[in-house]
């Protein structure tokens, strides 16, 4: 086999080629829309030029999944619209081998006024189904969507989840070679997410081209094989999904704090509920085994909470001490208590720290909070810090939920290991 062979062979492995594409946009500081307000007020057409993509360049292989990562407005949901052709690059070069189907803007095409099985036709023909082809996957189509009692209503009387419902089956039923996605697999309900997710890693499996743009790595982690993390128009880092999530969220974690450090300090308004100071908490730390103050956990890792309180009295007060962990959006992840846990109450007096050891930080992927709280007898707070730490989780393997639940798995029969160890 000569060079020539060598490289065509290698080319039809590729289903996705970008070249160096860069694209920019227009921003209009006012835009007017009427021919009055053009003629009279031409500073209102006044616009700066704002590059998102610059120099961008990837391929991904026939039936590999890659997610594209970043921070708002970095350029993910761009690059998706450039393979999808809803736009086009200013240069460079998009190879796209087969065909696509996308699933950015479930629902495009859809007409209020006709039956969600009329649409079925008129959205699956956009995707470049013919009728015969239509005609074979319709029944298949209504059974995934569970719609069956409403699939010949007007789609103006579904709900949004109904609508989504409808939209994410025609989009998977395409058979496409190439399967875009872009921020949109938290569809219906808890279940119907499962079964869309399952339904996720069939078409994968079954040799599907994928790239997902997605703020949840945890859904990244699930399905492709390569994570390309893009910032500032460029791709920043590439590798195995977990590798790059960890630096990711290290990195948007030190972001974050760099930020918030240089925020102007809000005005301090009294709260509704006065604590009785006679003891405040003066700080609170996280640091891990070796002593060293952290934002950035990967599960698994040992921790140490640390707090430091003063005493604004000369007497002693007895106190339990109250730890909490919050995720993000507000669920309580965690909560103990040193009297419950079965310490006596604490005499405290004058200045002092206490911390807490924890062996295993089990949690998943996200972002939590640390809140403390010194309690009187009475459960009543002397004093109490909301969101007081602020710190990341990251998944080295591909687990989902809330925590890591420690075990190990026996077996009680004889059996060959088949296929590659993930």
């Amino acid at each position: 086999m000569d060079s020539e062979e060598i490289i065509e062979e290698k080319n039809t492995q590729i289903a996705i080629n970008v070249t160096n594409i860069t694209k920019k946009f227009k921003v209009y500081l006012d835009k007017g829309h009427t021919l009055k307000e053009k003629t009279l007020f031409r500073k209102r057409r006044a616009y700066e030029e704002r590059n998102v993509l610059n120099g961008i360049s990837f391929q991904v292989k026939k039936g590999e999944a890659i997610g594209l990562i970043g921070h708002n407005g970095c350029g993910k949901s761009t690059i998706l619209k450039l393979l999808t052709r809803i736009m086009y690059p200013d240069s460079g070069t998009i190879e796209m081998r087969g065909r696509v189907s996308s699933l950015i803007e479930l629902g495009a095409g859809f007409h209020p006024d006709m039956s969600g099985r009329e649409n079925i036709y008129i959205n699956a023909s956009i995707f470049g189904l013919n009728k015969s082809e239509i005609d074979s996957r319709v029944s298949d189509i209504i059974e995934f969507s569970e719609l069956e009692d409403y699939i010949d209503n007007p789609v103006r009387t579904y709900s949004s989840g109904m609508y989504m419902r409808l939209a994410f089956a025609v989009a998977i039923h395409v058979d496409a070679d190439i399967l875009l996605i872009d921020e949109i697999l938290a569809v219906g309900d808890a279940a119907f997410q499962a079964k869309c997710f399952n339904r996720m890693r069939e078409i994968k499996a079954s040799g599907t081209t994928i790239v997902i743009v997605s703020h949840s790595l945890g859904q990244i982690e699930e399905i492709c094989e390569r994570t390309i993390w893009i910032d500032k128009g460029k791709i920043h880092q590439q590798g195995i999904p977990r590798e790059v999530h960890r630096a990711y969220t290290e990195y948007m974690s030190k972001r974050m704090a760099d930020r918030e450090k240089s925020a102007p300090k809000a005005v301090e308004i009294a709260p509704e509920v006065q604590y009785e100071k006679a003891v405040i908490i003066k700080s609170v730390k996280l640091k891990d085994g070796k002593g060293n103050e952290k934002a950035s956990f990967v599960t698994g890792e040992s921790a140490m909470i640390e707090c430091e309180f003063e005493s604004q009295t000369d007497k002693k007060e007895k106190v339990s001490i109250e730890l909490v962990i919050v995720r993000n959006d507000g669920l309580e992840c965690y909560e103990t208590n040193t009297f419950r846990e079965g310490f006596a109450l604490m005499d405290l007096k004058g200045n002092g720290m206490f911390r807490c050891k924890i062996d295993k930080m089990n949690l998943i992927t996200g972002e939590y909070w640390i809140e403390m709280a010194i309690r009187k007898p009475d459960a009543f707070p002397y004093d109490y810090k909301e969101k007081a730490y602020k710190f990341t989780m990251s998944s080295v393997d591909r687990e989902r939920g809330i925590a890591k639940i420690d075990h190990e798995w026996q077996f009680d029969f004889a059996y060959e290991q088949t296929g590659e160890k993930q």
